[in-house]
């Protein structure tokens, strides 16, 4: 019997597991919708923009591990996922994306809501094809899925004409895939696995440098048992996070711009470094040249062109950090790898490292007037026993997050690294939040991130997800405005929001529970009634706008060269009043008092 296209693209998924599919629908996907709503086993999640619908996907791949699924129209339905599949492409997410795109035999001709589907997208994603015959459609839905899912992960589109979606064909699913030129290789090599066996039992100041790779890899227990074998301390990237242990003695947290003063000592002083599935982002090194100037280089990574691309490995392992890490880790066992032994043997960099940490530990100082961020991050870290998934925007309120909430498991911390894009928070929470209904999901947001992408929040009132919502509302781009006042003389060119809306009239509008707390003997009751509320909630926590996010290592400065706090000029024209009363833009914009 023959059936569409469209029937064969709703097969194909159901056969790939797939259970939901996030998206809007437009004329030339009409036929796929139509079938979709004829069927039981797929949900289609609509969103209320495009963009929302791919980080809705984004946020569903990081909580879970599969493919998240975007389907959306041609045209402009296509271009508005653009962001979404540049960050996932950065962030190496499993996403496959279905566009729709005019009749073939009107491409090419400026047809109505005709775009280059596939040449716009092919900067940002792993693999992307234009299907023209409808006997290639569930050939090629299969491989994208498996090169979505495979080796590095990343983002697949595959456009899909409207007479695709129309014409018949007998069904026939493929068993696998085999493509020519593309065999991710995933063993390692047993030579370089002893190798960097070897340089591990015998450095004195090691350490574990997780990325995300980690993470898509599933990897967490092997890393876990790589760090008691050897005793290493382990630090991690922003999108490494929870990989291992946050309240572990042994970890370090985040790394970078604004990791830990003892994680970046750590690394510049470390004699080996043991990277697991990172690479080397400039967020991490700040200046190369001076990047961990004493280490020797393992890296582990299962993308060939990341290891070398940025910094030198004198160990290079090629494979899949999984694979690779269980054979290294039997490796060291053979040796003589004891964890008591090796504790003594580590004591005094492990001592050292402490000593960083009393030195220079994370700080702020909350008084009764004005809410600190890092005092709300801290009681919601508190208040969900560390077991929430979490969700972030971009900014400053990202970082704090970073910092203060001590992931316990992989999976549950979702942001963008790579991209670093504004409107990601609330939708992933969301895509998190259909993967897992009865966990809790937290987003973690400012004004400015959230305003990008509010309007999903329908989404969540019309499927009753309860989603917290914790917006830390300061009236700035606080991260745009930390460097204006560093590094630009307090000139705040386009960073105070000015005007904004009411959030708790807002969120009543859409359905939604609403909460304020204006001063800091609020917060605590709003967050408590917050995430008792079974529904969605959005709780509005006015937070202080000229708090400054420290460590932070400057633009172009070395990972050791790290500001602490706030410069002493700066500190005393707060006390003048002259950041305060400084005018932008020919008089206009002030920061609030």
């Amino acid at each position: 019997m023959k059936i569409t296209g469209a029937e064969i693209f709703c097969e194909s998924l159901r056969r790939e597991g797939v259970k939901t599919i996030f998206g809007l629908p437009g004329g030339v996907v009409l036929k796929i919708f139509d079938v979709l709503c004829q069927r039981k086993d797929l949900q289609l999640i609509l969103t209320r923009h495009e963009q929302g619908a791919a980080h809705m996907a984004e946020g569903y791949a990081k909580a879970t591990g599969k493919a998240g699924v975007v389907l959306v129209t041609s045209g402009p339905g296509m271009t508005n996922i653009v962001t979404g599949l540049a960050d996932a492409h950065m962030d190496s997410v499993p996403l496959v994306a279905f566009t729709g795109q005019v009749s073939t035999d009107l491409i090419g001709n400026d047809a109505f809501q005709e775009a280059d589907n596939v040449g716009i997208s092919r900067p940002c994603t792993k693999h992307n094809v234009l299907v023209k015959d409808v006997n290639d459609l569930a050939q090629a839905i299969k491989e994208a899925f498996y090169i979505a899912t495979s080796g590095r992960p990343g983002p697949v589109l595959v456009d899909i004409p409207k007479d695709v979606s129309i014409a018949k064909t007998e069904f026939k699913y493929p068993d696998k895939v085999n493509l020519r030129g593309y065999r991710p290789f995933t063993g390692g090599d047993k030579s370089q696995i002893r190798q960097a066996a070897e340089a591990i039992m015998s450095a004195k100041r090691p350490v574990i440098y997780v990325g995300g790779g980690a993470v898509f890899g599933d990897a967490s227990d092997e890393v876990r048992e790589l760090a008691e074998i050897t005793q290493i301390p382990v630090t991690m990237t922003l999108m490494g996070l929870g990989t291992f242990p946050g309240t572990h003695e042994l970890s370090m947290g985040m790394l970078g711009m604004h990791g830990g003063y003892w994680s970046n000592m750590a690394m510049h002083q470390a004699d080996l470094l043991i990277a697991v599935g990172a690479r080397f982002d400039d967020r991490v090194t700040g200046k190369l040249s001076e990047f961990c100037p004493e280490a020797r280089v393992i890296h582990i990574d299962i993308d060939p062109t990341s290891i070398r691309k940025t910094f030198h490995a004198h160990i290079p392992i090629v494979g899949d950090v999984k694979s690779v890490l269980r054979q290294m880790n039997v490796v060291l066992r053979s040796m003589d790898g004891n964890p008591a032994a090796m504790k003594a043997r580590r004591s005094p960099w492990l001592k050292q490292i402490d000593a960083w940490k009393k030195e220079h530990p994370l700080v702020y100082k909350q008084d009764d007037k004005i809410t600190k961020p890092q005092y709300v991050v801290e009681k919601l870290y508190e208040l969900t026993k560390h077991e929430a998934i979490v969700a972030t925007d971009v900014g400053q309120h990202q970082m704090f997050a970073a910092q203060y909430f001590k992931g316990k498991k992989p999976r549950t911390w979702l942001t963008s690294g790579g991209l670093g894009t504004m409107g990601f928070g609330f939708p992933a929470a969301i895509g998190a939040q259909v993967a897992f209904p009865n966990r809790q999901v937290v987003c973690i947001t400012s004004e400015g991130s959230f305003q990008m992408n509010l309007q999903e929040l329908v989404v969540a009132a019309e499927h009753n997800l309860p989603v917290k919502i914790v917006l830390l509302n300061n009236g700035v781009h606080g991260m745009v405005r930390q460097w204006q006042d560093l590094f630009y003389e307090s000139r705040y060119s386009a960073s105070l929001l000015g005007k904004k809306p009411d959030f708790v009239k807002l969120a009543d509008a859409y359905g939604i529970k609403g909460l304020r707390a204006l001063k800091p003997s609020e917060v605590d009751d709003v967050l408590k009634e917050g995430l008792r509320h079974k529904g969605p909630v959005l709780m509005d926590i006015h937070t202080d706008p000229f708090e400054n996010c420290y460590p932070m290592i400057p633009a172009g400065g070395a990972q050791h060269e790290m500001m602490l706090e706030d410069p002493a000029e700066l500190v005393q024209s707060r006390k003048g009043g002259t950041a305060r009363k400084r005018k932008v833009d020919e008089g206009e914009g002030v920061l609030p008092s």
